[in-house]
């Protein structure tokens, strides 16, 4: 939008870096895994090694702060080979992440922009994680073949997850291909994945773990909670790395990290003067904010609604607009953002820097109040997450 760009010509000056999206980044670890394998038609970007089997375990919320200031929990995790240290997709969110570990691709070309990302054509905010809108065809929004499609052609696919993410948006989205094979709880995936590999075939494996991310949301990292489920993830890695068939490469990475958000910081914008006045919808994530605004905006309007923002939450978010960002990188090389992609970013964006969570609860249930851990903007904590080799 014009208005916004005249009165947001640029970056905030102390706005980190765009994810390194073809380098490092979660995008490259699933296609240099299936690169290891021989599989034509991918790059071994990230230097694994040649491998028969390659497991690619991502341990949601597993962000390299929260695994460094925890390791001596976790030893196995602790003792692993380091192979980089990666960044999560822009926004830090799952549905972004996943999306780009799946196709290899940047948020730009596969269209997964956020956690809750406007649909243009119909108007209204769709959910791109739980709730995925039944309006929505997974696979028109997006188009791009995963890895896992491709990869199947070569070698066996197998996804090991929870039962109920085997018909989800996002898995027939980004992450389908492949066979889903279905298991709850930790034990059963580990024994499950193991089952799998034992049939002695080349194989491409993704393994999905998420209780270290419910638990973060609901208590915080830093929660003795968080702790015990880093320990469980850490002790079934080690089983699962002490029965894997040789030649077989086990790499652990996570989608983003977190920041523990207190009370007194979670605010509820909807009901602060001003903040969203000309805003049509409200979208993104709590520590990412998406605003689209009213087509009508003028550069008036806009200057009122950044001086709003700005006077309640001065330096402790960043202010951005949406070409900005796109010129910059941050949703991905310029020149591959497909164009249906570019309505469903916001028109101002807004990125916390502090322990912060913006909340429109015109739009989202109160229990959103009561969520301790957050994710979704530019903080190290955030958007780095390790590479790990167990194997």
């Amino acid at each position: 939008m014009r208005a916004v760009e005249e009165v947001l010509p640029g970056l905030p000056g102390d706005l980190p870096q765009p994810p390194r999206y073809g380098r490092r980044t979660v995008a490259e670890v699933m296609s240099s895994a299936a690169a290891s394998l021989g599989v034509p038609g991918f790059e071994d970007v990230l230097g694994l090694p040649a491998a028969r089997r390659v497991v690619v375990v991502l341990a949601d919320g597993l962000g390299r702060a929260q695994l460094r200031a925890r390791a001596g929990h976790a030893p196995t995790l602790a003792g692993a080979r380091n192979l980089a240290t990666l960044d999560a997709a822009f926004p830090t969110t799952t549905a972004s992440s996943l999306a780009s570990l799946g196709t290899g691709a940047a948020p730009g070309a596969h269209g997964l922009v956020g956690y809750d990302v406007l649909d243009p054509e119909r108007d209204t905010v769709v959910n791109q994680l739980g709730g995925w809108d039944a309006a929505v065809d997974p696979r028109a929004w997006q188009p791009l073949p995963t890895v896992l499609e491709r990869a199947a052609e070569h070698v066996d696919v197998v996804t090991v997850s929870r039962h109920k993410f085997a018909d989800s948006g996002l898995t027939h989205a980004a992450l389908r291909g492949g066979r889903f094979v279905a298991a709850d709880g930790p034990a059963a995936r580990v024994s499950t994945a193991l089952d799998q590999l034992t049939a002695g075939r080349d194989a491409l494996m993704y393994f999905y773990w998420d209780e270290l991310d419910r638990t973060g949301h609901a208590k915080g990292w830093e929660s003795w909670e968080w702790t015990a489920q880093l320990e469980e993830l850490d002790a079934s890695l080690r089983r699962l790395v002490d029965r894997v068939p040789a030649g077989t490469t086990v790499l652990v990475t996570g989608d983003h990290g977190m920041v523990d958000v207190p009370p007194d910081a979670r605010v509820e914008v909807s009901r602060v003067p001003g903040l969203l006045d000309g805003v049509r919808h409200t979208a993104g994530e709590p520590r990412m904010v998406q605003l689209h605004l009213e087509p009508d905006a003028t550069p008036g309007d806009v200057q009122a609604l950044v001086a709003a923002w700005r006077e309640r939450f001065g330096s402790r978010v960043w202010l951005f607009s949406r070409e900005a960002a796109l010129e910059a990188g941050y949703f991905g090389p310029p020149g591959l953002v497909r164009e249906a992609v570019r309505a469903r970013i916001g028109d101002l964006l807004v990125a916390a820097k502090d322990p912060l969570a913006l909340f429109d609860l015109g739009r989202a249930r109160p229990s959103v109040l009561s969520m301790v851990g957050q994710h979704g903007s530019l903080t190290r904590a955030e958007r780095e997450v390790p590479l790990l080799r167990l194997s």
